[in-house]
């Protein structure tokens, strides 16, 4: 699709009542998945790590720093991160909200510092340290290593109790999502998980499960809980190891989202803006989410796709609805509404979420051709997936100084490394028949 056959560009405003309308869509888009991260976390953790009010503003107030940082140039919404949901579980599990949100606003300032060094020595490097044998595989690990937490919600595991209420719900919601996936079209098909929740919350109520006190109970109007450093807590790297590997496989989230949207508006944003400020942007957006208690900030790939069905390029709409996302984060009864939803719900939610998340990896490998026929690339792709859903951990203690790498992060650094050192077999035959040739 070419720029111009785009009905609304990048820096036009659309009239008013369109404006607001295709505001709306881009809310929709990323509501079900920012929504679902701090609940999700909740869940895995057992306690309240993240509120939906402050992934709801931190979202907005970041769309607006990114929209700020490339000039006005590149239509992208920023929302929570599914990336980073077991990091944070596992952070939080080892330091507490303070080794959590340090680690988030660690993973931005990697961000910045990285868009920095590319500001003066180009991108390269990156595609170098970060292959798709890399990242693929630690995409796969993010997925299955969240899959026990949705048998979980559903109550399908060892330890659990069959409830047939619970069954059916979840049963809803991943049906509604899948049959929405497969079968609708135009904007329904860009919100499955929006409308699995909703169905399913339907359901939910119908069997007498959702209990509407706390809903009842809260002001119209609420200051989100904030959680700010050095006003509540102060900074703890202790955990640091555990979230800050993640921030390299996201940056190639990162990159291929830009390259998606270049292709849908006819503009290649990794050279206009340029790569350097995306980075930037999304590396602000997360430190100040960090700041806030909120998850890490990612590009959303379900607002990419609204800006390809709407052919509406505008930034204008874009801050209209980081805007719209920061008002809903202090509506108090819209977010305890949505705190009634149901494990159930999202159990049959997350057991496609988390596959689908697992499929893109796998994705990854098959678009760039990985050759498994190279000894190189089953070394590295193995051994991550052992690391990284084995539950893997090395732990280094000197003194009062104790550092645990574990699980995916563990993974992503192995990989990494091993990518680098081992040699690669396609070279070393082109070299051998270039040898013969010359003989």
């Amino acid at each position: 699709m070419d720029e111009e056959k785009m009905i609304i560009g990048v820096n036009e405003k659309p009239p008013i009542a369109k404006w607001i309308i295709l505001s709306f869509q881009h809310v929709f888009a990323m509501f079900g998945a920012t929504v679902l991260v701090p609940i999700l976390v909740n869940t895995a953790a057992g306690k309240t790590v993240l509120t939906i009010p402050t992934a709801l503003v931190a979202s907005g107030i970041g769309t607006l720093i990114y929209i700020f940082c490339t000039k006005g140039k590149s239509p992208v919404y920023l929302g929570s991160s599914f990336a980073f949901i077991a990091p944070i579980t596992a952070a939080y599990l080892k330091g507490g909200i303070s080794g959590a949100m340090t680690g988030i606003m660690v993973v931005g300032i990697i961000y910045v510092l990285v868009s920095i060094i590319i500001s003066f020595v180009g991108s390269t490097w990156i595609h170098k340290l970060l292959p798709p044998v890399v990242i693929g595989p630690m995409i796969m690990i993010i997925g299955l290593s969240l899959a026990p937490s949705a048998i979980q919600q559903i109550g399908l595991d060892a330890s659990s109790k069959l409830n047939y209420n619970n069954l059916i719900v979840a049963l809803v919601a991943f049906l509604t999502t899948a049959i929405t996936m497969t079968r609708c079209k135009g904007f329904l098909k860009i919100i499955p998980f929006l409308i699995g929740i909703i169905t399913s919350y339907i359901v939910a109520v119908a069997l007498g499960m959702i209990d509407f006190s706390e809903v009842v109970k809260a002001h119209f109007f609420s200051i989100p809980k904030f959680v700010i450093p050095f006003l509540n807590y102060k900074p703890n790297f202790d955990a640091l190891i555990t979230i800050a590997p993640i921030a390299l496989v996201t940056m190639c989230e990162h990159i291929g989202d830009h390259t998606s949207l270049g292709n849908i508006i006819g503009k290649d944003l990794l050279k206009d803006p340029g790569l350097n400020r995306t980075l930037l942007g999304d590396g602000v957006a997360t430190f100040v989410a960090g700041c806030l208690g909120a998850p890490a900030n990612t590009t959303y790939g379900e607002n990419t796709s609204v800006v390809g069905m709407t052919k509406v390029a505008s930034v204008w709409v874009i801050g209209l609805a980081a805007i719209i996302a920061i008002i809903l984060g202090f509506l108090g009864q819209f977010t305890a509404l949505i705190s009634t939803i149901p494990n159930a719900t999202l159990g049959g939610i997350s057991l496609l979420l988390y596959g689908f998340i697992a499929v893109n990896g796998l994705k990854v490998l098959i678009k760039n051709q990985t050759n498994f026929e190279d000894s190189k690339n089953i070394i590295v792709a193995s051994t991550m997936l052992v690391l990284g859903l084995g539950g893997a951990t090395i732990s280094i203690t000197s003194g009062d100084l104790a550092i645990s790498i574990s699980g995916m992060s563990l993974a992503a650094i192995i990989g990494i490394i091993l990518n680098l050192i081992l040699p690669d077999e396609d070279k070393k035959k082109g070299k051998k028949n270039e040898k013969n040739r010359t003989k």
